[in-house]
């Protein structure tokens, strides 16, 4: 009997020949990560266990990316106690200030994550880099400073399920239609600490954006953890990026799965998430007339250049409708910087764009974006929970970038095809 992809990283790095799902190891972690919201929790309890130093100072990521630039005082702090920490321990990936971008998309664009690494972080949203081939999956603080101290972490091995994407995509149709299609499917626990394993010739084709779209809301469906089997488009990205060797793990042929889900992608349209579940998932032409107060393109799950490019094709010699607060916020500095060059960053002023520094705030309803009682907003971020961007009574439509871009230009939810 074979192993998964997921088995046999975690095999690996608990230093074990057989493994099944429901077992509980200890394995070694490659990356730990921490942001300003998580990591003074972890470093709380880092202290209180006697630590004085970390295991190794090259394993662990701290991002201010939340609450930065510095919303408050209280989210002063929270950086202060980081900063300081960073500094002492002289941890080799701390960014803050002009060089910090958004944690999930900045791991993966400086290398630091790698095809078969094993990562935990202190933000749900870890599972992104399963994109890479690497297992990925989101802790709490006191598990990171356990992770800091050790080098190690407890976890019971998941049952994987194993989705087959087949067909060719539509027109508009992204990683985030694929991946809203999928959690509308199963649901907000349909894949309740499992792996989900994206397979198929729909997959191959895929970029690697739309990659790391579809493991980033792996969490979405209750996963532990979301991951593709790198191939040659992973290799073309890290190719550039790695500065340590990395290994390059796939499933076995009599793998066991769980559950094997076929889904016929060239029958997907772009999708929309309505409130107040990702599941809560219709299909653009059932939306109807959906009217919208804010529009924001950004996030973990779709700030990077291809969607920045997509978002521009779109809203170039266009403007936000008038009662529409259009935001667009490149996920680091290096997309932020593309995108002037390319001359996005003038086609969304013209737009009326309001343009963010890299940031998690208006995602999570800390700063940049909050939304007030009874206001409705589409945004290409991965939750719509009840008063996730702002007031309880204000609503979050979760899509994708083309979506985003057409509803802000209609002032209402919208196919790009309607413009």
């Amino acid at each position: 009997m074979g192993n998964t992809i997921t088995e046999k990283i975690l095999m690996a790095h608990a230093g074990l020949k057989k493994i099944q799902p429901g077992q509980l190891i200890n394995a070694k972690v490659d990356i730990a990560l921490g942001n300003d919201v998580t990591a003074p929790i972890a470093i709380n309890e880092f202290i209180k266990a006697g630590g004085e130093k970390v295991f190794n100072k090259n394993k662990i990521a701290l991002v201010l990316d939340h609450f930065t630039p510095n919303k408050d005082i209280n989210s002063a702090q929270q950086c202060k106690k980081v900063r300081e920490f960073a500094l002492r321990q002289k941890i080799t990936h701390f960014y803050e200030g002009g060089s910090v971008g958004v944690e999930h998309a900045l791991l993966p664009e400086k290398g630091i994550v790698l095809p078969g690494d094993l990562v935990i972080g202190a933000d749900s949203h870890t599972c992104t880099y399963g994109a890479l081939g690497a297992f990925s999956t989101g802790v709490g603080s006191t598990d990171l400073a356990a992770a800091m101290l050790t080098g190690e972490i407890w976890l019971k091995v998941p049952a994987s399920v194993k989705f087959i994407l087949f067909g060719k995509l539509q027109k508009w149709v992204s990683g985030k239609d694929l991946i809203l299609h999928m959690i509308g499917r199963i649901g907000v626990d349909g894949a309740l600490y499992r792996a989900m394993e994206f397979t198929g010739e729909t997959v191959e084709k895929l970029s690697m954006a739309d990659r790391l779209t579809i493991a980033n809301m792996a969490i979405e469906a209750g996963a532990k953890n979301g991951i593709f089997a790198a191939d040659r488009v992973t290799e073309a990205y890290i190719r550039s990026r790695a500065k340590r060797p990395y290994k390059i793990y796939s499933s076995d042929p009599d793998a066991v799965y769980a559950e094997v889900i076929e889904i016929d992608a060239a029958k997907i349209e772009p999708q929309v998430a309505f409130p107040h579940l990702p599941s809560n998932v219709k299909g653009i032409s059932k939306v109807g007339r959906v009217k919208i107060d804010q529009s924001l393109i950004g996030s973990c799950t779709n700030g990077r250049i291809e969607d920045l490019r997509v978002a521009a094709e779109i809203l170039k010699n266009r403007k936000a409708a008038p009662h529409v607060r259009l935001i667009v916020v490149p996920a680091t500095p290096d997309i932020y910087r593309q995108a002037l060059k390319e001359g996005l960053l003038e086609i969304f002023l013209k737009a009326g764009a309001v343009i963010s520094p890299p940031s998690c705030g208006a995602c999570l309803g800390g700063h940049l974006g909050i939304l007030a009682e009874g206001e409705k907003a589409v945004a290409t971020t991965n939750r719509n929970f009840v008063g996730r961007m702002g007031h309880p009574k204000s609503e979050v439509y979760l899509a994708s970038p083309a979506v985003a871009a057409a509803s802000a230009v209609l002032g209402r939810i919208a196919s790009p095809e309607e413009l």
